[in-house]
């Protein structure tokens, strides 16, 4: 297990196989306390299946996982939230016929402190815990700018609002680590701005330590302190996001070989 009390998870030779295909294949990286770490690379390169691994939605053929000196990979899934690790996924996973406010509620899950009977006759403690649920939603609500959406259904908000409220269901959870799958996916140039502020505050205000992938370079330039880069489920670089994005196997691995790129530069 790791000691080092600056990082909040660590993936170690992470592996995972479907069938005959080995879509994750001795990753390792870790992740410090307070930072964006972001992971990059083309469709189909492994990334959203290490976030998967690290949520507990699939188990790892080899490796393991850390998690503030934990290993991740012997604790239930039901049971990560409650750890500290919250997520949004690629496709809004929201109610849609259910108000902005009820669905930041249900992000307050884990932190539920009555009982069954508690909640069916609605006890002190049950009004207590609600009260103290609802404050929390609302410190959440102003801080990403939703009052104007508070009672609105999901179904009846444009895609980029959705977003935003997937992202304040997770902080409803109050995370250590919080990971983004691909935030600013369908969003248009100015959306994806306000999600850049979103995930700098986020990081700068809460304390929160961000794990991300991303497809928009801008987006992964602006807010990464370090950048993992993917291909075929291998690690092919890591540093910072100008490192990153100069190493000549993720150029290539975007773009295709280097002689290739070398060639269209040269004049005719």
């Amino acid at each position: 297990m790791t000691s080092d009390p600056t990082v909040l998870l660590s993936a170690h030779d992470l592996s995972v196989r479907f069938g005959g295909v080995l879509a994750v294949n001795g990753v390792s990286f870790d992740v410090r306390r307070g930072e964006v770490f972001t992971l990059i690379g083309p469709n189909g390169a492994g990334k959203t299946t290490v976030f998967n691994l690290i949520s507990r939605i699939y188990t790892p053929t080899g490796g393991r996982i850390e998690y503030e000196g934990r290993d991740l990979i012997k604790e239930p899934p039901h049971r990560v939230a409650a750890l500290g690790i919250a997520r949004t996924f690629q496709n809004i996973e929201l109610f849609e016929h259910a108000s902005v406010l009820q669905n930041l509620l249900i992000g307050r899950h884990t932190h539920r402190a009555t009982g069954l009977l508690d909640d069916i006759l609605f006890t002190p403690k049950a009004r207590r815990a609600a009260i103290q649920a609802r404050a929390k939603v609302e410190q959440v609500i102003d801080f990403l700018d939703l009052q104007h959406y508070r009672d609105t259904l999901i179904a009846g908000l444009p895609y980029g609002v959705r977003k935003v409220v997937e992202l304040a269901r997770a902080l409803c959870a109050e995370p250590k680590l919080l990971l983004l799958d691909e935030p600013s996916s369908g969003l248009n140039v100015e959306e994806t701005e306000g999600m850049a502020f979103w995930i700098d505050d986020i990081r700068r205000e809460y304390g929160i330590t961000v794990l991300m992938v991303e497809h928009d370079m801008s987006l992964v330039s602006r807010v990464s302190d370090r950048v993992l880069a993917m291909n075929q489920g291998e690690v092919l670089a890591m540093g910072t996001p100008a490192e990153v994005q100069a190493h000549p196997g993720v150029i290539e691995a975007y773009l295709g070989s280097t002689d290739d790129l070398s060639s269209l530069r040269r004049p005719a």
